[in-house]
């Protein structure tokens, strides 16, 4: 059942098409990869689905229901959440406090935050850092709470935007293994990455978007060996990760 669906969504910023006639639809449950070359479109696309912008011209849906003209708080509290690419989290707050905001959005009380904050600190393994202030952590776990602070509105529908930009393969595989688990209590993960090897080992399908165009989609091992995807983004020199990282 689709749970998500962009239909011939495009926005332009002047003379530039950054994103041109998208369609495509997210499966309840599925977990789907967005790859491409910088440039190509891929954050103005969750942009567009999260309400940071408005597009020029197609619809996104959410549960049956349109999202156009919703503010990204009025879309959060649908289900329908985001990571950005460079974590930024309240340098003056705690862990806990930072992670206490996103349940903010769900639940009125600060008690009923506390209770969210913590139980989501424990899945993500940040709960010995609750006291350490933002600004202390390190690039993996400040990665860590902006997964967290989103885990904490209750999302249906998760968009992560280069969640393991910057990390070492060791915690990359960490962070692999954290995503797999999330996935696993229903949630349904729009996943952009340029780190192949988490490509690969998370998504189930993968679209891929050129010059704001979409030009190829379909199971991870098929779209890594599409001409066209290997001219546009991937190059001639690409080879699969090492076995034992398929799809979930």
């Amino acid at each position: 059942m689709s749970l998500l669906s962009v239909e011939e969504v495009s926005k332009s910023f002047g003379g530039l098409q950054a994103v041109r006639q998208v369609s495509f639809v997210l499966a309840e449950g599925e977990m789907l990869g967005l790859i491409g070359p910088n440039g190509a479109g891929k954050t103005t696309l969750f942009h567009l689905i999260s309400g940071f912008l408005q597009p020029d011209g197609g619809s996104v849906t959410y549960a049956g229901a349109t999202l156009a003209g919703l503010r990204p708080h009025q879309i959060c509290q649908r289900g329908v959440v985001r990571t950005f690419q460079i974590a930024r989290p309240f340098l003056r707050l705690s862990v806990l406090e930072n992670v206490m905001v996103g349940a903010l959005e769900r639940v009125a009380h600060r008690r009923q935050a506390t209770e969210i904050a913590q139980e989501i600190l424990e899945l993500t393994g940040l709960a010995e850092k609750a006291a350490t202030i933002g600004q202390s952590l390190t690039l993996p776990d400040r990665k860590r709470l902006e997964l967290a602070r989103a885990l904490a509105t209750r999302p249906r529908v998760l968009l992560l935007d280069e969640v393991m930009a910057g990390l070492t393969p060791t915690e990359t595989a960490r962070l692999i293994e954290l995503i797999r688990s999330i996935h696993s209590r229903g949630i349904t993960i729009l996943l952009i990455e340029h780190v192949m090897r988490a490509v690969m080992a998370l998504s189930q399908r993968v679209l891929v978007l050129n010059y704001g165009e979409l030009i190829a989609q379909g199971v991870p091992q098929e779209v890594v060996q599409d001409r066209k995807v290997i001219e546009a983004y991937l190059g001639e020199g690409y080879a699969e990760p090492e076995a034992g990282w398929g799809p979930c």
